[in-house]
């Protein structure tokens, strides 16, 4: 029998690894996707919308002995509303108890204003930094990335910097192999069959949101919210949830409905499909859908969101 087959031996408590990863970067520039790759499983919502996500979001991924908690955050970008500088700020936030920070960048679009502006406030930075030049396989001219790495090196310092698509899957065997020896040893912090520690009513909830941006892109704006209300175990193993699709303004809600309800009935059919594969079992999902007017000045909602609330 070769070695490749004998059975892995049981990590111990002197080998294991554990540190936290923050990833950060501007709007769109795939973390989300970046995330549910190197976990291996589907822990954040994607969507062409910018401002995707919102709260930070934890995935756990299991390489050798080391366990890498990686910290999903908002894009950053230019706040205007309250809601955005409270994303922004929570972004920010998620470097706090980091051990390494992975800058992600879309290596093929211009890099602007936001992407200076996080390059200056990450100087400054004291844990290692990586970083990540996402989606190479839309760049045709392929020295155009050197070229990016050596400004970049230049203006950084960064400690690695990785070229990756994080859709296709190339690179991220690499880029989660080299994390693996880069987090400190120490006790893991989660069974290592997690992939996140975000509730599973949270995560159904996300998923719909992602359903909702997935028909109503360019319709709905990114302040569109979705709670889970409800949520029974049944005698035959499946589950009654029931959720609430919240928007600002009524005529909002006709555009949630769709004419004869055809368009609410498309969300539904895709989100059940997702909370049944992350669930495990059948779901019978039940989507009703509420005016919330001035939601942004309310407190308690951005307590539901995991954000803070700005006082201004």
């Amino acid at each position: 029998m070769s070695e490749s087959n004998e059975p892995k031996e049981p990590a111990t408590d002197d080998n294991r690894r554990c540190g936290f990863v923050a990833i950060i970067g501007p709007t769109n520039a795939g973390k989300s996707t970046l995330v549910n790759a190197l976990v291996g499983a589907k822990i954040a919502i994607v969507s062409h919308k910018v401002q995707t996500t919102r709260a930070p979001i934890r995935g756990i991924a299991m390489e050798g002995d080391s366990q890498i908690v990686f910290i999903d955050t908002a894009g950053i970008f230019n706040p205007k509303r309250r809601l955005d500088r409270a994303m922004v700020e929570a972004a920010w936030g998620g470097l706090e108890d980091a051990d390494a920070v992975l800058l992600v960048l879309d290596a093929a679009t211009h890099f602007g204003d936001d992407v200076d502006g996080i390059i200056e406030r990450l100087k400054g930075a004291r844990m290692p930094k990586i970083v990540v030049l996402n989606k190479i396989d839309r760049v045709d001219d392929k020295p155009k990335l050197l070229e990016l790495a050596k400004d970049l090196e230049e203006r950084l310092s960064p400690n690695r910097i990785f070229m990756i698509s994080a859709l296709e899957g190339q690179g991220i065997k690499d880029l989660r192999t080299y994390l693996a020896g880069l987090v400190p040893k120490g006790p893991w912090h989660y069974s290592e069959d997690d992939v996140t520690d975000v509730p599973m009513r949270t995560q159904a909830a996300e998923m719909t949101r992602e359903s909702v941006y997935r028909f109503l892109h360019q319709e709905l704006p990114y302040t569109t919210t979705v709670e889970t209300t409800d949520w029974k175990s049944l005698k035959d193993g499946s589950a009654r949830v029931e959720q609430t699709i919240y928007v600002e303004r009524d005529g909002q809600k006709k555009i949630v409905l769709g004419k004869g309800g055809e368009t609410i009935k498309k969300i539904s059919s895709t989100a059940r499909h997702a909370i049944e594969e992350m669930a495990g079992h059948r779901v019978h999902l039940f989507l009703f859908v509420k005016v919330r007017e001035n939601w942004e000045s309310d407190p308690e909602r951005y307590r539901e969101m995991g954000l803070r609330f700005p006082k201004s």
